[in-house]
């Protein structure tokens, strides 16, 4: 199992605050530095210094970075033209060569919409987007170089698109998550290299991924192709004490922790990922709520095992 840094810079973060927990992660062997997509504080929090756009973040990482793969969970369909947000991950996955990974959804925290001046329509409508957004992304990007390619939709228009810059990647990786029982699964199977369920327990993951499997086979696909994630919150502690700690630092109950997240003192928290593991999860993103805590992520590296496996 993979293991992989995931951040809410939303929450209240300066681009030198997710540099230095992608530097660390990096050092210290993480598959992945994603970052939420999202422009309003969440909960009780300020928010400060303020919110900060994914995609330029990632551009600016791409460079100081060398290594660790980059990536969104997930940037939402109703904040870019699908046309303008193809070249800018191209871009960028050029600037970091080639280890970009685009998560695109619907959208779906009104309030930010709202303060942003950003059209919030109803949940058919951006899911109808999103699906012309990722038939889009994913025709320009596949569109030979020298030849054009073109698309009407309900939402979208695009006559004699050059189809320009091609990604480094050949395509960059997209992500599709959620848990929708019938349109979620169906972009999956079409669109998708990876699956992922954000914050699921073990058994609402296991039948979002049985649906999965049938939208794959009911498309032709085998559904083995299609990489299994999920996201959890993480909050460890060498002991009882350094635990209580850190779940008192980012607002969360330790039991609560225990039941829904990586959590809990480091045997605790592989357990929890073998029984992920175990259901078929190749991938996990582990949300990392405190950004100034880098011994955290020393602890998490220390102390999990560098392939998680499933238990016997």
């Amino acid at each position: 199992m993979e293991l992989r840094i995931f951040t809410e810079p939303q929450q209240g973060a300066s681009y030198d605050d997710l540099l230095g927990v992608a530097i660390r992660a990096e050092r210290l062997g993480f598959g992945a530095f994603f970052r939420s997509d999202h422009y309003v504080a969440m909960g009780d929090g300020s928010g400060l210094p303020g919110p900060s756009d994914a995609w330029i973040t990632l551009a600016g990482l791409a460079r100081d970075t060398s290594t660790i793969r980059l990536g969104t969970l997930v940037t939402s369909a109703t904040f870019r033209l699908p046309g303008p947000l193809a070249i800018s991950v191209a871009g960028v996955d050029a600037m970091s060569g080639g280890r970009v990974e685009l998560g695109l959804g619907s959208g779906w925290f009104e309030d930010e919409h709202d303060a942003y001046g950003i059209p919030f329509p109803s949940l058919g409508e951006r899911f109808d987007r999103l699906t012309e957004q990722l038939e889009i992304i994913t025709g320009l990007w596949a569109t030979p170089a020298g030849e054009t390619f073109d698309f009407h939709g309900d939402h979208y228009a695009l006559t004699g698109s050059p189809a320009l810059p091609k990604p480094w990647q050949s395509p960059p990786p997209v992500i599709v998550g959620g848990a929708g029982p019938k349109r979620t699964p169906n972009l999956a199977a079409r669109f998708a290299a990876e699956y992922n369920t954000p914050f699921l327990g073990l058994d609402d993951v296991v039948a979002a991924n049985e649906r999965v499997d049938r939208a794959c086979e009911s498309l032709g696909r085998d559904p083995s192709t299609l990489v299994r994630s999920a996201a959890l919150v993480v909050c460890v502690g060498g002991d009882e004490g350094e635990f209580e700690r850190r779940a008192q630092s980012i607002g969360r109950e330790p039991g609560e922790l225990r039941e829904n997240g990586v959590a809990g003192l480091p045997a605790e928290a592989v357990e929890t990922l073998g029984r992920f593991a175990g259901a078929g999860i190749e991938r996990v993103y582990l949300q990392v709520l405190d950004l100034s805590d880098l011994d955290h992520l020393d602890l998490i590296a220390a102390e999990f095992p560098s392939g998680v496996t499933p238990p016997k």
